[in-house]
């Protein structure tokens, strides 16, 4: 029954909710904007709209542009030290959850001496504590995937090894404003809106089956599951049918949210780690090629059978009565999302490196292990990524 929920961030949500920008209290007088390299938020009149609402609320901006879809460690200094340059005094991230990510860890480069990876816990990271409160953040998220408006992590991967390690953690990295805007994600294209509905899918599945798991995050993980898989679908089929964009979109947040009040397990870390060894591997891509597997190691050993058919009730299943019907579940969702043929190997995956995958997972991200429902040790996660090549 224990849980402790800290969300101090306000939460704007609805289609045209960007439009509401201006009349919301801001922490500061000048923003840095950080965005992709990529042109959709100003194809798509984001970026106008946002510099427009940040001009009637007398705010004046200055734009970064350079994160990657998997943000360097590199790209974050950068910002940070752009920042600075520019005399700014919040963050605004505008993008999806790379974008997010990379923006948390330049508001706290900003204030912190020394380099990032200083302030990283696990891999070759030396974990130091926070010196000085970051710059505050408000996001304004164009995806629905991370959750990262509503949580206060971010992922980011060091260009010159094969790390892709959590960040943060600290409260004062929580958005202090994240506008949620269903209107701003229409022109995702259709498998980046699958790839990332299947990442906030896992946050939540992952949650649930979590030994971390409480009353609070099981009643936001099985509202976020029942969203994605009725609503994802339709998003990918139709990227302006509103109705599923909305819900996606809230499903997402709820992800973010209960991944404050519990923990993802390690399918997160084998996935961050195939993306540390393979950069151009989008991350919900990664995790729905080693999904079926995941689960599947789980259910053998019923480790939470009962949380595995409750899901599949969830998922669309109401006479679920076994946990391998999640799998068929989660195989059809992929299915009427056209994503069910992914294979690794498109991404220059060889078996020959999966013990080196496995061995990254636990030196990296080793925490997540611990939230499993059992033990899953190398042998497993290699076995995993076995059963996941083609």
């Amino acid at each position: 029954m224990g849980f402790e929920l800290y969300m101090p961030t306000r939460i704007v949500f609805g289609a045209d909710a960007l439009d509401t920008l201006s009349a919301r209290s801001l922490p500061g007088k000048k923003a840095m904007i950080v965005t992709t390299g990529g042109r959709s938020v100003f194809r798509n009149g984001a970026y106008d709209k946002t510099v427009e609402q940040l001009r009637a609320a007398g705010v004046e901006s200055a734009l970064f542009n350079r994160v990657e879809a998997n943000p360097l460690k590199s790209t974050v200094m950068a910002g940070a030290a752009f920042a600075k340059q520019e005399g700014c005094d919040f963050i605004l991230a505008l993008g999806g959850g790379s974008v997010m990510d990379a923006a948390k860890a330049m508001a706290f480069m900003a204030t912190n001496p020394g380099d990032l990876w200083d302030y990283i816990a696990g891999g070759s990271g030396k974990g130091m504590p926070m010196q000085q409160k970051p710059l505050p953040l408000v996001c304004i998220t164009t995806t629905a995937g991370t959750g990262s408006e509503a949580d206060q992590w971010g992922v980011i991967s060091h260009d010159e090894r094969n790390e892709k390690i959590g960040f943060g953690g600290w409260d004062e990295l929580f958005p202090t404003l994240s506008i949620v805007d269903p209107a701003l994600m229409t022109t995702v294209p259709p498998a980046f809106t699958a790839y990332q509905g299947f990442d906030a899918l896992f946050h939540s599945t992952e949650c649930y089956i979590s030994n971390q798991h409480s009353l609070l995050s099981d009643m936001y993980a099985l509202t976020a599951i029942e969203n994605v898989a009725r609503y994802l679908p339709r998003a990918v089929k139709d990227g302006n049918d509103m109705e599923a964009r909305e819900h996606v979109a809230f499903a997402n947040t709820l992800s973010g949210i209960v991944m404050t009040v519990c923990s993802t397990t390690a399918e997160h870390s084998i996935e961050h780690a195939m993306s540390a060894f393979h950069h151009d591997l989008p991350h919900g891509a990664g995790l729905i090629m080693i999904s079926r597997a995941f689960y599947t190691y789980f259910i053998e050993r019923h480790a939470c059978d009962d949380r595995f058919i409750k899901m599949a009730r969830a998922m669309g299943m109401p006479e679920a009565s076994r946990p391998e019907d999640f799998i068929t579940a989660l195989v059809n969702l992929q299915k009427a999302c056209g994503v069910d043929g992914l294979k690794m190997s498109d991404y220059g995956f060889t078996p020959e490196e999966f013990g080196a995958i496995a061995d990254n997972a636990r030196e990296t991200m080793g925490g997540l292990f611990l939230a499993n429902p059992c033990e899953l040790p190398k042998e497993g996660c290699v076995e995993i990524l076995e059963k996941s090549y083609r």
